[in-house]
């Protein structure tokens, strides 16, 4: 059954979301393919809302009706230097439930024409993405990432050493992307 999209919506984390993170990122499906391991306790769901998601500048749940399905982040690229201001890197999860109906694809092009607004000296969007991840992949592609290559042998991941396409969206890319 599709998903209503409009009804998607990113917004700032709030310490309320913990039991709903948790059906995320306690989820070993979901961070199947992340460099973190399931969350085993509420508490350890709260530290990192509250130590992480708060405090970043562009961390965003992923919601439906105001309930929290997801996450999606990007985050500045390379050490901080001004000379890596052009470029950050995107990452997101969804819960298991919500998988397969177009919600993780309408969020990152929500996401995306936000960010390139809010940050004015942004050009390139990348995602580093485990080549046994066709889901995520299939995403950006659809979002209108390009495909840049593949880096091998180049994240090392729970224990093993893992190859990753690399994808990029250019600020000049996204007028194609519509907002809902």
């Amino acid at each position: 059954m599709a998903m209503n999209l409009p009804r998607i919506t990113l917004r700032p984390f709030e310490l309320s979301d913990v039991d709903d993170f948790m059906l995320v990122a306690g989820d070993d499906r979901v961070t199947n393919y992340t460099r973190r391991k399931s969350f085993v306790s509420r508490e350890q769901a709260l530290c990192y809302i509250q130590d992480v998601c708060i405090p970043h500048p562009w961390t965003r749940s992923i919601c439906i009706d105001n309930q929290t399905i997801g996450f999606i982040s990007i985050s500045p690229a390379g050490s901080g230097d001004d000379d890596d201001r052009c470029r950050a890197e995107i990452g997101y999860a969804l819960a298991a439930n919500y998988w397969g109906q177009g919600i993780c694809t309408q969020a990152v092009k929500v996401a995306v024409s936000q960010v390139f607004k809010d940050i004015p000296d942004l050009v390139r969007i990348q995602a580093f993405v485990s080549m046994e991840n066709q889901a995520s992949q299939r995403v950006l592609e659809k979002v209108g990432f390009l495909r840049e290559g593949i880096l091998r042998k180049y994240s090392y991941v729970k224990g093993r050493v893992k190859d990753v396409a690399i994808f990029s969206l250019l600020s000049d890319d996204t007028h194609s992307l519509q907002e809902p």
